[in-house]
């Protein structure tokens, strides 16, 4: 999986939850400063060590933290388009296109597709989607 994991919120829980109840050992591409100056509310986003502390920390509580690699993640394919070894990804639905170009990619290359697992969009107490962005706008 890959993604900002910005002021980690239920909807990054649920994602890496998932992961970590299907998959043995799971990877995570950690969006570095280089792909994120486009973001909304970008004055309000926490730095690349407190994002991977965070996502650290959380690990921590529910699974053995050796069973994930952080990694950063510099362009919006990662390694999973250089990297054959890799058999799944999860994502959120609104990243869902974002795999499928993956998958295009890799079987360019004679790679394998990746099994796409689909994580359900968290929402509020308004019924509103959870997201970073949200969280960020609200600091401003």
């Amino acid at each position: 999986m890959g993604g900002t994991f910005d002021h980690l919120h239920e909807g990054h829980k649920s994602l890496i939850k998932t992961a970590l109840s299907i998959s043995n050992n799971i990877v995570i591409g950690l969006t570095t400063e280089k792909l994120l100056k486009n973001k909304k509310a970008v004055s309000k986003l926490e730095n690349y060590e407190t994002r991977k502390r965070n996502l650290e920390d959380f690990i921590k509580t529910i699974a053995d933290i050796t069973r994930v690699q952080i990694i950063e993640l510099n362009d919006i394919y990662g390694p999973p388009i250089n990297e054959p070894e890799y058999d799944g990804i999860f994502v959120s639905q609104e990243t869902y296109k974002v795999a499928v170009k993956i998958n295009e990619i890799r079987e360019s290359k004679g790679f394998k597709p990746l099994i796409i697992i689909v994580i359900s969009i968290i929402k509020d107490e308004n019924n509103q989607k959870i997201s970073s962005t949200s969280i960020r706008e609200k600091l401003l």
